[in-house]
Parts: C-alpha cells; structure tokens; sequence
C-alpha cells in the first residue's frame, strides 16, 4: 500500500501519522483492514523503520489503530466521525473551499469581503420583510408554531410555478417542493440519485460547495472545462462515453465563479447527449433574479424530464431566512419527499410563510429591478478598478454580482489571499473552484463587495508581495 506523506509541514513521523489518519478518516482504509507491516510501510513510504514504529505507536495511543500480538497492525473497529475536509486530496488546505466560506462568515464588521458570495446587508429589501414579518406576527398560531407539510407552504409553491412559467420551466405547484436552502435540496438530491463510486460531473471552474458535498456523499467528482458558452462539449462528450456518469450539476444561468451564461446550442446538445446516456441533471438557478433577459434554461428545453431545478432566495432577499425549492418530475417527488421526512419531516414553516409574504406584492418585483441596475453599475466600476492595476476578467458578465479575472503573470492566487487577509480582505482564489486545479491565477471577485478603495490598494500592495 502506498500512503503518500501528507502536506510538507512537520517531521518525517507527523507527516506519515496525518496521512494515514487521512486515509482511515476518508474510509479508505475500512475499521478491521490490516495495516502493511513495519518493513513494508518503511520501503513504500521511503523512511526508517523506526519512524514507522513511532507512527504505529502513536495512532494506537489516539485509538485510531489497534495491535494484535503475532499478527500486525489494524484499523480501529469505531472511526472518527467523516471528516468532509479529509475526504479527497489536500492539495492546499490552508487556502481551500472551508477556508475562503469560514473566512467569510466569521470576519468580523470591519473586514472587507470582495471574495465572499452574497449581498453586502444593505443591499437586501429590510423593509419588505420587516413588513412581511408583521403581517406574520398577526397570522393564526398554526403559521408560528406548527409543521408544515412534506411539500412545504402551497401559497409558496404556486408563487414559485408562475415565476418558473416566466423563464419557461413549466412546473406545477405538485411539482415543487420547499426546501431550508439550494444546499439542502442537492444534499437530498445526491441521497437520492447517487450511491458512493458514482460519477459526477461538474464544471471547472463550479461553485466550490458542489465539491464539498459530492465529497460528502463519496462520489467520484468529473470536472468539465467551462468555456464562456457553458460546458465545453467534446470533453463533456468524452466524458459521458469514458465514465457512465450518474449525475450533472451546474449553473446555467449566471455561472458561478464565471458569470457566464449558457448558448442555445451548446444546451440542446447537452441535452441530446444527456438523453443518449441516461443522464440526470440538477440546475442550479439561485442567480436566476439577476437577470434582466433570461439565458437559456436546461429545465425549460427538456421539460423537467431528466433535468431538476432548484433555487433560493437567500442571494435576493435574506440569507437569515432558509428557503429553497426543488422543481422535479412528480414520480420522482415521491422518492424525495420520503428522504425530507426521513432527514428533516416537514418543510419550514416560519420561513416559507415569511418569504411568500414577502413575495406576494410588487415591493420585491421593484427590489430586483433595482438591484440588477445596481450591479451592472457595480461590475462596470469594479472592472475598471481591477484594469488599473492588471487584474482582467475572463469575459464580460451580463448580470449577477462576480467577475472571474485573470492576476498578473508570476501572482499565485492562493498567495495574494493569505496576504490579503493580513491586511483584513478576504479573496476567493481560483483553485478552491476548479476540481483539476488550474485556476491558480485566476480569483472570483465580488463586485458589490468591492465599493471600499482600500481594497484594491491591498490587492495592488499584496501583488508586489507576492510577485
């Protein structure tokens, strides 16, 4: 057995200790498993037998390993719990997806931010649902205090089917069901549809969370290069006809990282090759009121047959507020609504009545319109700023709040965020996004993150550093 030596930090023994905790943590090496000997160890992994001697001693004293007299080393019958950041290579775990998200959410007031992925607060509607949340003050005790059904608020769904009507995904109230989060609802996707070995496909670069939870479920992640059309196709092809994968899941409205947008043709091919090899595909559309003209979307070319859609309103109206929805084919609802009673019983209740409320007016309507405006302003302000000091974006994004630019030659970009966060601004550099790793010149910028000047005195002070 070959145990690679973990991250080149520590002594020859600290490193060989975490690489097999890695692999006993990540369940590639099941409770029960022997371990090689002393001398087998010592010649794959290229140290002396004592340093083998001393790692065996120590993961028996942590209770990781057991002995068995006369017979060797073994793993553990009861493991430490699933360690999600342990599954897969640790190719930088000090600048990696858990990094740039806890970096974000625990910054404190002062840090600035352009790296995270939602809306500055002063961005989001506070009057509609300060308005929403007395009107729900005022309703039935039922609304404040009781379950809500397995689907989730019927108010909420038939809102949602005539807002999935005006971007051609046609998708009946019985065909939705309300979810805490987008997140939550691929989590239960992947319960569903994936069993530990199967393929999925993402995009490279993708929304770096799509890593975290494929990795969860113990997929085995594909990545596709994203082209500024969408996926490119010969290798989504190749990839179809090479792996049998299971699952694809993408944005194809406002891409994240890239903020590209889908072509027609590149979807109805996409959805021909789906067809031909029986593959399923979840939608992300959690940017789709961004946009003032929608791209195409898959769920609306295919009809909801092999294509699901979800989304939330955490980027748009309240991230405080858990709401999301999956739009699926009904006999495929009745499997998911078993895995939502089994994991979570009931839909949100409080939520879903705050934000159908919310909803229900054209105080929202308004509140999109307006924030669309205020982006393009933003993306068009922020450009400029990067340009003048050599930081250009892939390409020119027609809505939503990222641009993906390209550094300056010689600047890594997992270097400029650990600079930059000396100096209080948290980055989103490119390889927490790409599965194959080659976007290390690459960071995702969040325009409306980006209205303080001194960060890109920080960026262009973190470059020279890093240069």
């Amino acid at each position: 057995m070959d145990v690679p030596l973990a991250a080149p930090q520590g002594s020859l023994t600290e490193r060989l200790a975490g690489a097999m905790r890695q692999r006993i943590a990540s369940r590639a090496l099941l409770p029960g498993a022997k371990l090689p000997s002393i001398r087998a160890l010592a010649a794959s992994a290229q140290v002396s037998k004592s340093t083998v001697v001393e790692v065996y001693d120590r993961l028996a004293a942590e209770g990781v390993i057991h002995s068995r007299r006369g017979s060797g080393f073994y793993v553990a019958g009861h493991l430490p719990p699933l360690s999600v950041a342990d599954v897969g290579p640790r190719l930088d775990r000090a600048v990696d997806p858990f990094w740039v998200s806890r970096q974000s959410l625990e910054a404190g007031e002062g840090a600035l931010k352009p790296g995270c992925g939602w809306l500055p607060p002063s961005w989001l509607p506070e009057d509609i649902l300060r308005r929403a949340m007395r009107a729900l003050a005022r309703a039935d005790e039922g609304a404040l205090v009781d379950y809500g059904t397995p689907l989730g608020l019927p108010a909420l769904r038939q809102l949602l089917s005539r807002r999935l009507a005006e971007r051609g995904v046609e998708a009946a109230p019985d065909q939705i069901m309300l979810t805490e989060s987008g997140t939550q609802a691929i989590d239960l996707l992947c319960r569903m549809l994936i069993e530990p070995g199967d393929v999925v496909l993402v995009d490279d670069p993708c929304y770096f969370n799509f890593h975290a939870l494929l990795r969860a479920h113990r997929a085995r992640i594909v990545g596709i290069p994203f082209t500024p059309s969408g996926p490119d196709m010969d290798a989504f092809a190749e990839a179809l006809a090479q792996h049998r994968p299971r699952l694809y899941v993408t944005n194809s409205g406002v891409h994240n990282p890239t903020g590209a947008t889908l072509a027609p043709a590149v979807a109805h091919r996409l959805l021909r090759l789906a067809e031909q090899h029986d593959l399923v595909i979840v939608e992300d559309d959690i940017f789709a009121d961004f946009e003032d003209e929608p791209a195409p979307r898959l769920a609306a070319l295919d009809g909801l047959e092999r294509v699901i859609q979800i989304g939330s309103f955490s980027k748009t109206l309240s991230a405080s507020v858990r709401c999301g929805y999956v739009a699926i084919r009904r006999d495929w609802l009745e499997r998911l609504l078993d895995l939502r009673i089994a994991t979570a019983f009931s839909a949100p209740r409080l939520s879903t009545e705050l934000v159908s409320r919310a909803l229900q007016d054209g105080s929202y309507r308004r509140h999109v319109t307006a924030l669309r405006e205020r982006l393009h302003r933003a993306r068009q302000r922020t450009a400029a700023r990067l340009a003048a000091i050599g930081i250009r974006p892939w390409i020119e994004p027609r809505a939503g709040m990222f641009l993906w630019c390209r550094l300056p030659d010689g600047v890594d970009a997992a270097d400029l965020a650990r600079t930059a966060l000396g100096q209080g601004v948290v980055l989103a550099p490119g390889n927490v996004f790409s599965l194959s790793q080659t976007a290390g010149q690459h960071m995702r910028i969040n325009v409306a993150q980006c209205a303080d000047p001194r960060i890109f005195e920080v960026l262009k002070q973190a470059m020279r550093e890093a240069a």
